[in-house]
């Protein structure tokens, strides 16, 4: 049988505080709130697998419509808090094109959040001109920040003012 992925809709991240969580992504970062939810029976333990699954959720929506899903489950109980690394298996990160990642970084420092280390600046491959860091919220998610060369479009491509070789 036959299928295409006709798009990407959301990106899934747990959360221990979803009301810190929802303002760090809706007031810092500027995503416009959609809706919250809450769920639990046999619904949300067919979809995610987890047998007793009661959990809140937010969506937030970025520029362009990428949706970020916000949960914080309440049970089962024997949840669990991992601190994976960028370098553990299974661990994910979203990653964000911004105009200004100076800008950026300086109003998530003022809410008392940090970049793991100093933008670097790619200087080879497809990404070349792309300056990049990480990003690790309170749980430990990590969002990475990038800002497109000057005379690049978000995709990659050459704009209008920019040479072409």
């Amino acid at each position: 049988m036959n299928f295409r992925i006709i798009a990407a809709d959301h990106t899934g991240i747990t959360v221990s505080n979803l009301d810190r969580s929802l303002a760090f992504w809706r007031d810092v970062l500027g995503f416009e709130f959609s809706h919250t939810a809450h769920q639990k029976g046999e619904r949300p333990e067919q979809i995610t697998g987890v047998k007793g699954a009661d959990l809140k959720l937010a969506v937030v929506k970025a520029p362009g419509g990428h949706k970020i899903e916000l949960l914080q489950y309440s049970a089962p109980s024997d949840r669990r808090d991992v601190d994976l690394r960028p370098c553990d298996v299974g661990h994910v990160h979203v990653a964000l094109t911004v105009d200004n990642l100076d800008g950026v970084l300086q109003k998530i420092a003022e809410s008392g959040w940090k970049a793991v280390g100093e933008p670097q600046g790619l200087t080879e491959g497809p990404n070349a001109g792309k300056r990049v860091v990480y990003v690790r919220d309170p749980d430990g998610t990590t969002i990475e920040f990038m800002q497109m060369p000057t005379g690049r479009s978000k995709t990659g491509t050459e704009t209008e003012s920019s040479t072409t070789q």
